[in-house]
């Protein structure tokens, strides 16, 4: 379920040709996050990001996660003409082959003061480290089943709100999307530490069965009052493993 990517000293999970599922770093390697002290329209935190790796003397191809932020959630076909945007430059740095993308990724759209345009808010990239601490990323992974198939048909309780629709949305996320994921690696909750939630809905009455009862906030919670970045999902999840972060 998983494949090396060796320019970039991590292996990741298979996924869509936007994004990767996860990453995590290949022995003697750690990942450290970058995030933005405000957010950076996508060219110029691209270039940012360039700087700041190759100052640290690592490759753009150590590149292996970023979060980003857009001003509205997408329609299927404007989501696509965005993301064959996007990995014009991760084709540039030598990581997008065209087909296959090993870097993880969320892009969520903030509810209030949304961005003009798609920004960054952070990146990951792998460094040296003689620690033998593990250290990964999972992509965001909202309500959405895997497989063909439009977001409507995939999508676990479309268009429903009431509070056991989106208990089952927080449900799904957790376990077929974050937990998956993880295992992938060989990874569960208790090696966490930062988990991220995007809602705009109160999901309050699913977080004790839904997350604290299976150890996903050993580290607390960080919910951001943000969509999803396709029309009609609900809710979204990401995670990670990192020991090294640092505001830029």
């Amino acid at each position: 379920m998983t494949r090396e990517f060796s320019a970039g000293n991590y292996r990741f999970i298979p996924s869509v040709f936007q994004y990767s599922a996860g990453a995590a770093a290949d022995d003697g390697y750690e990942i450290e996050r970058v995030r933005f002290d405000r957010l950076v329209p996508l060219a110029d935190g691209f270039a940012l990001a360039a700087n700041y790796i190759q100052a640290q003397g690592r490759p753009l191809t150590a590149f292996c996660a970023c979060e980003l932020r857009s001003p509205a959630a997408f329609s299927e076909e404007g989501f696509r003409a965005f993301n064959l945007h996007y990995v014009k430059t991760l084709s540039e740095w030598g990581i997008f082959d065209g087909s296959t993308n090993p870097v993880a990724r969320s892009n969520v759209c903030p509810e209030i003061d949304p961005p003009a345009e798609p920004s960054f808010y952070a990146f990951s990239f792998t460094r040296p480290t003689t620690s033998k601490a593990p250290s990964f990323v999972i992509a965001g992974g909202a309500e959405a089943r895997e497989g063909s198939g439009s977001y409507v048909e995939r999508t676990v309780r479309y268009r429903d709100l009431s509070p056991e629709g989106l208990r089952e949305k927080v449900r799904f996320t957790t376990t077929s999307q974050m937990e998956n994921r993880m295992a992938a690696f060989g990874f569960g909750w208790k090696h966490t530490t930062g988990v991220q939630a995007y809602s705009v809905h109160d999901f309050h009455h699913a977080l004790v069965d839904e997350l604290v009862r299976r150890g996903a906030l050993r580290s607390g919670l960080t919910w951001h009052f943000a969509r999803p970045p396709v029309v009609d999902l609900e809710y979204e999840m990401d995670c990670r493993r990192v020991m090294r972060e640092v505001v830029i």
